[in-house]
């Protein structure tokens, strides 16, 4: 029943697992549909194991009789014979709340931190103003919320963001014990597979009729050169809409920084999504469109790709809702894409023409191996070569 270590294993429901979290004792457990998770505010030794295993003997004589507590208070153990500390009386104080907990951890860690770090931060504070449940022990209530209101794959990233706020708190002497360790390992995500469902490059009749479809339409040809860009770049949104005129040479362009919204609105982010900076070389193609979309009044600092309104940036959300989607769904016998497989049509058309995936790698800033394993998918339209 016990495990030294924090992993943990498969049980069926009303078995008792007593579980080590950074040397304290915890019991788990699944009833009623619900998994449950009782803190035991012990320490792990050989004693209070012994206690522990008796605790989740009696939780599980308890369920098969239909006399669960459900507030938990049946199984706490005698504080005479607990080794808890002082601290951890703090943890079920009505006056600590959540949220002032994750304030005190975000104003200890945001210095210096990225704008979409700042974001995630919010993100996580929004999800702890819904919760009716605010005080930490009241952690299985929070955890049972989440699961209900909350999607699962955004459900283990809050739960992941509690555990390291909590171990924060913890060593900060705010609390006693972490009640959301591993918490995060109890939801099961459905396994996708990104290569088959998101990696859908066009073919190259399929791209030039794209950039042709947004040059002649009335509405939205002013986005022409920005898709060209996109297809023969491979270079991420993001970078594109981030470039200025002046990293435009003769021979290369230097992308080095990038547009991100920071919750407030898009802001701009000094370095790429993997690296600091990265050259990418300017062919008779790419010149030729640079060429076609340079200003004689061009400044340094302005934007290459604007927006239309405005010398602000594009918001990409719009164009992709507005712009793109009514373009491809004039081009009837295309599938509809999301705008990024032009950074999977330029990977794919680039691995045709027989360049290598180190090459690739380096113009489009991934790894080689990734390039491999997803960039550089097949596309359907490759014929079996007769060997």
């Amino acid at each position: 029943m016990y495990s030294q270590n924090s992993k943990r294993q498969k049980a069926k429901a009303g078995s008792v697992q007593v579980k080590n979290s950074n040397n304290r004792l915890q019991l788990t457990f699944t009833h009623g549909g619900k998994r449950h998770y009782i803190s035991l505010g012990i320490n792990s030794t050989p004693l209070n194991r012994k206690l522990a295993k008796d605790k989740a003997f009696e939780i599980e004589r308890d369920i098969e009789y239909g006399e669960f507590d459900t507030t938990y208070q049946k199984y706490k153990v005698g504080t005479a014979l607990t080794t808890v500390d002082p601290v951890s009386k703090l943890s079920s104080s009505p006056k600590l709340q959540l949220s002032g907990l994750w304030k005190q951890y975000v104003d200890a860690r945001k210095t210096g931190k990225s704008p979409a770090t700042i974001r995630m931060y919010g993100w996580v504070a929004n999800h702890l103003e819904r919760c009716p449940h605010k005080n930490p022990s009241d952690y299985q209530a929070i955890f049972d919320w989440m699961t209900a209101n909350v999607p699962d794959n955004s459900t283990k990233r809050l739960l992941m963001h509690l555990s390291a706020c909590c171990n924060w708190a913890k060593r900060s002497k705010l609390i006693g014990d972490n009640p959301f360790d591993s918490m995060a390992a109890e939801i099961k995500l459905k396994k996708v597979s990104n290569d088959e469902i998101d990696i859908q490059p066009f073919t190259r009749g399929e791209r030039d009729r794209i950039i042709a479809a947004f040059e002649n339409n009335r509405y939205y040809k002013y986005y022409a050169p920005l898709i060209k860009f996109l297809f023969f770049t491979g270079c991420r949104p993001s970078e594109a809409l981030a470039l200025p005129w002046k990293n435009i040479g003769e021979a290369v362009i230097m992308f080095n920084r990038s547009v991100v919204y920071d919750g407030n609105g898009l802001v701009m982010k000094d370095g790429l999504k993997t690296q600091k900076s990265r050259k990418f070389p300017i062919n008779v193609q790419l010149q030729e469109l640079i060429k076609d979309i340079a200003k004689e009044k061009t400044r340094p600092d302005d934007l290459v790709f604007p927006s239309p309104r405005n010398s602000g940036f594009i918001s990409w959300g719009n164009f992709t809702t507005r712009a793109w989607k009514r373009v491809m769904n004039s081009l009837e016998d295309i599938d509809y894409r999301n705008p990024y497989q032009t950074r999977h049509t330029f990977c794919s058309l680039c691995r045709e023409a027989d360049i290598s995936s180190l090459q690739i790698a380096k113009w489009v800033g991934n790894s080689p191996a990734i390039i491999d394993r997803v960039y550089a998918k097949p596309t359907d339209h490759i014929q079996v070569p007769e060997l």
